[in-house]
């Protein structure tokens, strides 16, 4: 156990000096440099070390303020502590009582380190430090008389207190620097920085509240970080080391535990914390006010996220962008007239199969690819060319087949073992579910956003179960069917209206093709949007012309060969950088702390023209008259992200609030200085009311 020994100062009774040695050491003091003995204290000598105070210059000088130094040179093992010690220990204290020509001292701190003795964390500093302190002079030029009554601890199995005097006269001069300049200068620049970088910034504090409250620290370096410490001081409030959670690129994330009377109310959210945060050589010192963030998760919040996730598949399925799928589906359920329902029921089967297994491959996808430090989200597939062409192949050619053009024939052993019926087994149903996913990622339904939020920034084993969820909650309606399979006697007999039907669901795949067509457009240029839907409009007039031919299957493999080369044959222009329309200003998110502290209120709104949920909140909520009124009112600023192409800027913003996925809005504002997210969709009276909190709270 660490133990405290009061010690006082060991003073022997002095000797009578020789003459001879009187006379050897006067000889002796005058050879040796005036600025040696001018410029430090002597020093104060312990069992454990010894300190005293250094001047950064052999004069005062004209300036206003003298740099000096307290320095420390301990023996192995001993240390002393940093401003804010941890749990045990208190740092350097320095009384300035009885200097004369002394307005202020301020004593800095270089970047710390931590320590573990029998599970207390402390920190501080072992070896040989200087801590810089800037004194101000009260008269500029004139001499300063310094007397410092100095406190420490310094501690190693026990811990020992010291109290003592040190005084030091810089004298009136040029100001030239002294031998100790150097020594002073290279320990101030171990000291945090106070400016935010590319090397090394703090993005967002949020508190995790719970029974063992958490502050989690999304950090942003380059290069990564690799093993970082960050130190948290606020009033009230203990925090323990930090534990790594994730890391994305550049970014980490850390959490640190809380304790104390107010970390169980967590009521630091919305206060000043100081973040110190250190890895070798870099280290960052920063002010923030955390937001309070979702509680930490249990078995019981757990269990709500897999109810939520279950939701949000189920709500994909009325979604524009998978219903024709579903459509489709049941489409194909009325072909058989009630009939052979073990058929059927297969069919389901397997199309809900090729749901869940294809949202496992999307969850397994997503931990590779965390794990390898590249930033995941909800339907950022759409923001690439190829991906995009990919599925304007697969609906052009659901939709020739819809249309007749084809049919693909399976081998006879496949066919039965599927249990084809009109060509159409379980590999087609299973492909169909698989595509049915495909289309839903664009989509952020009700409870979709929260779902793969949470998802994305939990452990494997938590997003492989939410993404199982989500594929269970897609696949309900297939499920249900196959369940109740005398469901099916109440759809219309076959018969005509059929072959409307299959065109009128073409059609509406071809729409598809077209509104992909138009997402390509805006991410690599009209002109390899227009190449890629010629190709793409090419492959049924070519399964019309060429449908006595068995060459028209490789003629239409060409045709689509050639859209994936697009891409590379067409690179994408740049985008022109958007400008202020009087409206919608251009995303600045290291705007909007400013221009809520000027008392106004910020609207984001993060969109996609890959997005459909996005252009439905714009439709009914966002453009609407009433809403357009508000966000043009003064004190009131509209900011719009694009996220159609790839943005580092926009993924770290939506992070920031535990998002990975659009549409998404935020507003911003003095009751509401850290924010606030809307839901997925948007109401009208749903934006008035999130205005009017920020400027009045609730």
């Amino acid at each position: 156990m660490v133990g405290f020994v009061r010690s006082g100062k060991r003073r022997g009774r002095p000797r009578l000096l020789t003459p001879v040695l009187v006379l050897a050491l006067g000889v002796f003091g005058a050879a040796l440099p005036a600025a040696a003995a001018d410029t430090a204290s002597p020093w104060f000598i312990t069992d454990q070390g010894r300190v005293r105070l250094v001047s950064g210059v052999t004069s005062v000088g004209a300036a206003a303020a003298v740099p000096l130094g307290l320095e420390f040179d301990l023996k192995p093992h001993w240390k002393i502590y940093w401003r804010s010690p941890g749990d045990a220990g208190y740092p350097p204290r320095i009384d300035w009582a009885g200097s004369d020509n002394l307005r202020a001292a301020t004593i800095g701190w270089p970047a710390p380190m931590r320590f573990a003795v029998l599970g207390l964390q402390t920190v501080g500093y072992e070896g040989h430090v200087v801590l810089p302190i800037a004194a101000s002079l009260a008269r500029a030029g004139q001499p300063l008389d310094l007397k410092a009554a100095l406190s420490y601890l310094t501690c190693n199995d026990v811990c020992i207190p010291y109290d003592t005097k040190l005084a030091l006269n810089v004298p009136p001069g040029d100001g030239a620097p002294s031998s100790d300049a150097g020594l002073i200068a290279r320990f101030a620049a171990h000291e945090p920085s106070r400016q935010q970088t590319a090397a090394l910034s703090l993005r967002d504090v949020t508190v995790i509240p719970g029974a063992h409250p958490q502050l989690e620290l999304r950090v942003d370096a380059s290069p990564p970080l690799a093993n970082p410490d960050a130190f948290v001081e606020a009033n009230g409030v203990d925090f323990g080391a930090p534990q790594i959670v994730s890391r994305a690129g550049g970014q980490i994330v850390m959490r640190v535990a809380m304790t104390g009377p107010r970390a169980r109310q967590a009521d630091i959210a919305g206060e000043r914390v100081d973040v110190t945060l250190v890895e070798g050589d870099r280290a960052l010192e920063t002010a923030v006010m955390p937001r309070l963030g979702s509680p930490a998760p249990d078995a019981a919040f757990f269990a709500r996220m897999i109810a939520v996730a279950l939701l949000g598949g189920l709500i994909l399925n009325v979604m524009p962008c998978v219903l024709p799928v579903l459509s489709l589906k049941l489409f194909g359920i009325a072909g058989t007239g009630g009939r052979e329902r073990r058929h059927i029921r297969w069919g389901l089967l397997a199309s809900a199969a090729g749901v869940i297994v294809a949202f496992l491959v999307l969850a397994l996808a997503t931990i590779a690819l965390r794990a390898g430090g590249v930033a995941v989200g909800w339907g950022i597939q759409f923001q690439q060319p190829l991906f995009l062409i990919f599925v304007m192949a697969v609906v052009t050619l659901f939709a020739a087949n819809l249309w007749g053009l084809f049919e693909v024939p399976l081998p006879s052993a496949v066919a039965q073992w599927g249990g084809a019926d009109r060509g159409r087994g379980l590999i087609g149903n299973f492909a169909a579910g698989a595509f049915a996913t495909l289309l839903a990622t664009p989509c952020s339904a009700p409870f979709v956003g929260t779902a793969v939020g949470f998802a994305l920034a939990a452990g494997s084993g938590a997003t492989l179960a939410i993404f199982v969820a989500m594929g269970v909650g897609l696949a309900l309606p297939y499920l249900a069917i196959a369940a109740a399979p005398a469901l099916v006697a109440w759809l219309p007999p076959p018969g005509r209206w059929m072959i409307v039907l299959r065109r009128i669901l073409g059609i509406a795949l071809a729409a598809t093709g077209v509104w992909l067509a138009w997402v390509l457009s805006e991410e690599s240029g009209i002109a390899a949007a227009l190449a890629a839907a010629v190709l793409m409009l090419a492959v049924p007039v070519a399964l019309y012309l060429l449908r006595h031919l068995q060459a028209r299957g490789a003629a239409v493999a060409a045709l689509v060969a050639l859209a994936f080369l697009i891409p590379a044959a067409m690179p994408a222009p740049p985008r022109a950088k958007p400008e202020v329309d009087g409206f919608w200003r251009p995303f600045d998110p290291d705007a909007i702390q400013k221009l809520v502290s000027e008392g106004r209120v910020v609207f984001v709104d993060v969109t996609a023209d890959w997005c459909l949920t996005c252009k439905l909140n714009e439709r009914l909520a966002i453009d609407t008259p009433s809403v357009r009124r508000r966000l043009a009112a003064d004190g009131v600023v509209a900011m719009r992200a694009d996220w159609t192409r790839p943005s580092p800027e926009i993924e770290r913003y939506l992070r920031g609030f535990g998002r990975y996925g659009i549409p998404f809005n935020a507003v911003y504002g003095p009751a509401l200085p850290q924010g606030r997210a809307l839901p997925e969709l948007l109401t009208p009276d749903a934006v008035a009311s999130a205005l009017d909190r920020s400027r009045k709270g609730g």
